[in-house]
């Protein structure tokens, strides 16, 4: 603070306006409020630092609210790796079951909720599929696993699986891991599971990647009975490149690869990075399938517990497990959770239903994650295969050029280059920016600063502390006497019209005075001398 500019300034206690404003660091206060102004030029400071005031504390408003609406933006990044990691690669064939491996337990139970099938048909549909119809006295078993038909009856990798590269090095179906989907029986191929360690690539372009070629059994497709809403009329393998974190959707997110075609994939790494609220959505809590909140909620609200890293796929199959395990009392085969996957006929009845219901209201509120990976995708083809090469590929597999033809594709995937995108959400306004614009403000407006608050509540200290904490303090200490006008009123020694008398005890700075008759009398100043008046 300030000195005191001078001696009468000094003499203002602490807590006088007058003396804080003389001293303050806050610009105009000492025109306003200062000794020796004439009135209308204190009016117009006045009014100028109050204008100023007002239009400061009108920005600071509009800068506080501003930061209130937590505003972000995106920035775009593009960054260069020597190594990246590749993705996990899933692959489905379109055709669920193979029709030689289905009997006629398998129609009795799975046949009216998979297949569309009334009891009625089975023979004729066991005729189709150039099978005998069932023994007579054909008894079906007592109980029925759809996980266990998928797993019996879906494509085995290793009969479709007829070459397999990563980087030039040969590969095989050791190098997948079996996954159900919604489109049944699938592998995955670097999926990272059991602990596996990664596969990774320091180069791109064609030959730096996965290099498949599969044949996609048409003579093992079922017969299309009846047109249902999963029957499939294409043929080929159904992919989707994803991240290992994340399990695949690939009945909705997967693109389709077709027989007597090479299909070449080139990819590009993206990283995205989102904020959590309230500048954003994201979440980073994953969703337990088997957590059931004790007070209904939204289907989408994170669980805690241990549990996989969060992604929005895996948020969605939870979302959707528990609610079929809500309704039906069971699980789908491809989904998440502890309890029992359920029976074809809860398939038919439950399942199906409550899961079309659900997509249909889309209920599951599944935020994005904070943090997660995508690939980026570009897809080329070229027929194959030539006619010399269809003889060579019918003489090496045993097949027939026709079958070549109408069976055999290649997939080629590959990162195109090194480099990745960085797609981040960054606040758009920090807190440190707040407080730079109000400090700015402050500065220019009333050219005050941090300081100048602390003086305002140290001044506001000192004046609860004088005018109200002191004066309590001072009358506990000192409490009311009888003053001296009532003392001389009542007392007959201390009348008198000429001199200025007092009891003694109001003059306790006095050196004691013999007072004569008894000790009593009073004090009469003649001039500067108190002298004994009894």
């Amino acid at each position: 603070m300030k000195p005191p500019a001078g001696p009468e300034e000094a003499q203002l206690p602490a807590s006088d306006i007058r003396a804080f404003a003389s001293s303050c660091t806050m610009h105009g206060l000492g025109h306003v409020f200062g000794p020796g102004a004439p009135p209308a030029r204190r009016g117009l400071w006045a009014a100028a630092v109050l204008l100023a005031l007002a239009t400061f504390l009108y920005q600071v408003v509009g800068r506080v609210r501003y930061y209130g609406e937590f505003h972000h933006e995106t920035a775009l990044e593009e960054r260069e790796s020597r190594r990246l990691t590749f993705p996990a690669v899933t692959l489905c064939n379109v055709n669920p079951l193979r029709r030689s491996r289905l009997t006629p337990n398998d129609l009795h139970w799975a046949g009216p909720a998979l297949l569309g099938l009334e009891p009625a048909e089975h023979a004729a549909y066991l005729r189709a599929l150039g099978r005998p119809p069932a023994p007579p006295g054909f008894m079906p078993s007592p109980t029925f696993d759809v996980a266990r038909l998928y797993a019996r009856a879906g494509h085995a990798l290793e009969d479709m699986l007829l070459d397999c590269r990563y980087r030039g090095w040969p590969c095989g179906p050791e190098n997948f891991t079996t996954i159900f989907t919604r489109m049944g029986q699938c592998y995955t191929f670097n999926s990272g599971a059991d602990g596996a360690e990664l596969l990774s690539t320091p180069r791109g372009g064609m030959g730096n990647g996965l290099e498949v070629m599969l044949d996609v059994q048409q003579e093992e497709y079922l017969p299309v009975w009846r047109d249902m809403e999963e029957t499939p009329f294409e043929v080929g393998v159904r992919v989707q490149i994803h991240t290992q974190e994340e399990p695949p959707l690939i009945d909705q997110l997967g693109f389709g690869v077709a027989p007597g075609y090479q299909t070449f994939v080139s990819c590009q790494k993206q990283q995205l990075s989102f904020l959590p609220p309230p500048w954003g959505d994201c979440s980073s809590v994953s969703l337990d399938p088997d957590f059931e909140p004790e007070a209904p909620g939204p289907l989408g609200t994170p669980s805690p517990g241990l549990s996989p890293p969060y992604s929005l796929m895996g948020c969605r199959l939870a979302c959707e497990s528990r609610y079929v395990a809500r309704k039906c009392g069971c699980r789908m085969m491809h989904m998440p959770g502890s309890a029992a996957v359920c029976s074809p006929q809860q398939y038919k009845d439950c399942a199906h239903p409550a899961l079309d219901a659900l997509l249909r209201k889309d209920a599951c509120r599944c935020p994005n994650p904070c943090a997660s990976t995508r690939y980026a995708k570009e897809l080329s083809m070229v027929r194959m295969p030539s006619r010399a090469a269809a003889r060579y590929l019918a003489r090496k597999h045993n097949r027939s050029e026709a079958y070549i033809e109408e069976n055999v594709l290649a997939l080629d995937i590959f990162f195109e280059a090194l480099n990745y995108e960085v797609v981040e959400q960054k606040k758009a306004y920090e807190m440190s920016e707040l407080l730079g614009d109000i400090g700015g403000q402050m500065g220019l407006f009333i050219g005050a600063s941090l300081l100048t608050i602390l003086e305002i509540l140290d001044y506001l200290c000192e004046v609860f502390w004088d005018r109200v904490l002191g004066r309590r303090f001072w009358n506990r200490k000192h409490p009311q006497r009888p003053s001296s006008a009532n003392l001389i009123s009542h007392s007959p020694l201390c009348r008198r019209q000429d001199l200025l008398c007092l009891p003694p005890h109001l003059l306790p700075r006095h050196p004691p005075l013999d007072l004569g008759v008894g000790g009593r009398g009073c004090l009469c100043l003649q001039g500067r001398t108190p002298t004994p008046w009894t």
